[in-house]
C-alpha cells in the first residue's frame, strides 16, 4: 500500500505551510520532485531548500523528469489527458525504484491541489490501474490568497460572486454575468484581448517569494507595464507564476 500526501505549499516559502503541511512531509519515506528542465530548475531547488530550511534532517526526495505537454494541440483537452498520462508513469517509476514495497509519499503542491491543479486527476489514474494507494490532501494557501493580500484587498465585492478562470478562457471575452474574474494560467496574458475601458487589475508574480512583483490600476495603464514587467521577469528567471484579479465597472 502507498499512502500519498498531497502537500499545498504556497509558493514554498516556509511561512507559508500549515503544521499539518509540515507534518506530512516530515513522515514521508519520499518526497517526490518534479525536475521540469534546465530553465525551471529553480522550481525543484526552490522545493528542496524548503526541505532544508524545515527540517535539521530532511526526509529523503527523488527527482523526477516532467514531461512536456505537447504545444497549441488543437484538441486541448487531449493533450492534456495524454500529459496526466505520461505524468502519472513517471510516478509510478519512481515509486517502483525507490519505494518498491510501498510507503508514505509526499509531493509538495504550488498553492493548494484542489485549485488548477493536475495531482488529483493523476493520482486517479493510478489507482484505476491498479496501485494501492490511499490519497490525502493538505491545504495550503493559494495564489489567489497571495494576490489579494499582496494588494490589500478583499477577493469579491460586497455580497458579489467571482468568477475564476483561466487565460485560454479569458480570451473568447469577457464571462457573460462577473462583475469580477480571477485568471490563472495565463501564459499569453489575456487580458490584453479586452477592451480596457472601465476595468481594473491587480497582478502579482512569483507571491510570497523574495522575487515578487505586482502592479495594479486601470487595464489601459496598468496593462503594458504589466506585459513589459512579466516578459522582463520572465527572461531574467527562465520561468514565471502569477495571477491577477479584474474588476469591471457596470
Amino acid at each position: 500500500m502507498y499512502e500519498l500526501a498531497l502537500v499545498g505549499v504556497g509558493s514554498a516559502n516556509p511561512d507559508h505551510l500549515t503544521r499539518q503541511a509540515i507534518r506530512a512531509l516530515g513522515a514521508a519515506d519520499l518526497v517526490l520532485i518534479p525536475h521540469k528542465g534546465s530553465e525551471k530548475a529553480d522550481l525543484a531547488a526552490l522545493r528542496q531548500r524548503l526541505l532544508a530550511t524545515l527540517f535539521d534532517t530532511p526526509p529523503p526526495a527523488r527527482l523526477f523528469e516532467m514531461p512536456v505537454r505537447r504545444g497549441e494541440d488543437p484538441d486541448y483537452r487531449a493533450s492534456v489527458d495524454d500529459w496526466h498520462d505520461a505524468v502519472a508513469a513517471r510516478w509510478r517509476e519512481s515509486l517502483a525504484a525507490a519505494l518498491p514495497e510501498g510507503g508514505r509519499i509526499a509531493l509538495m503542491i504550488w498553492g493548494d491541489p484542489s485549485l488548477y491543479d493536475s495531482s488529483l486527476r493523476i493520482a486517479e489514474r493510478l489507482r484505476a490501474a491498479g496501485l494501492p494507494l490511499a490519497v490525502t490532501v493538505v491545504p495550503g494557501l493559494t495564489s489567489l490568497q497571495l494576490l489579494t493580500a499582496a494588494h490589500a484587498i478583499p477577493l469579491n465585492d460586497l455580497a458579489a460572486p467571482v468568477l475564476i478562470t483561466t487565460g485560454r478562457r479569458l480570451a473568447g471575452g469577457w464571462p457573460e454575468g462577473a462583475d469580477r474574474v480571477a485568471v490563472m494560467l495565463d501564459g499569453g496574458c489575456a487580458f490584453q484581448t479586452l477592451d480596457p475601458a472601465g476595468i481594473r487589475i491587480w497582478w502579482g508574480a512569483y507571491l510570497g517569494m523574495v522575487e515578487e512583483i505586482r502592479d495594479a490600476g486601470p487595464l489601459a495603464a496598468a496593462g503594458p507595464r504589466i506585459l513589459a514587467t512579466r516578459a522582463a521577469a520572465r527572461a531574467r528567471h527562465g520561468w514565471i507564476m502569477d495571477v491577477y484579479l479584474l474588476a469591471r465597472s457596470r
